[in-house]
C-alpha cells in the first residue's frame, strides 16, 4: 500500500511539473509574439521614409514599439538629437540584429539611425 502511494504522490508532482512548463511555454510564446508586432520594421519603411516627413504618416507605418526591450535597443546608438522623441525597432531582416531608430521633433521626421545591436 505504501508502495503505491509513493507512486501516486510521485505521478502527482510530475503531472503538475509538466503543466508548470506547458504554462511557461505557452507565457514565452506570448511574449515573443507581443516583442514581434510592436517591434519589428520592414527594412523597406525605413527605406521609404525621409527626414522632413510628417510624424503621423511615419508613425502610421511603424508599430507601437512599446515593450521591455525598448531600453535594450537603445544601447549603441548614436546619440538622440537634442529635443526630440525617439522610437526604436528591430529590423525584421534576415539576421534581425539591425536597430532602426526613428526621432521625432516639431510634428516632423528629425533624424532616423540605423545600427547593429549589441
Amino acid at each position: 500500500m505504501a508502495q503505491r502511494k509513493g507512486c501516486l504522490i510521485g505521478c502527482g508532482v510530475a503531472l503538475v511539473v509538466g503543466i508548470g512548463i506547458v504554462v511557461a511555454l505557452v507565457v514565452g510564446v506570448s511574449k515573443v509574439r507581443d516583442i514581434a508586432d510592436k517591434t519589428l520594421v520592414d527594412p523597406k519603411v525605413y527605406a521609404q521614409v525621409a527626414v522632413g516627413d510628417p510624424e503621423s504618416e511615419v508613425r502610421a507605418k511603424l508599430p507601437s514599439g512599446e515593450t521591455f526591450v525598448k531600453d535594450a535597443l537603445k544601447e549603441g546608438g548614436p546619440a538622440e538629437p537634442a529635443g526630440s522623441t525617439c522610437a526604436w525597432y528591430v529590423s525584421s531582416a534576415s539576421s534581425g540584429d539591425d536597430v532602426l531608430r526613428f526621432c521625432f521633433k516639431d510634428g516632423k521626421l528629425a533624424d532616423k539611425a540605423r545600427y547593429a545591436m549589441k
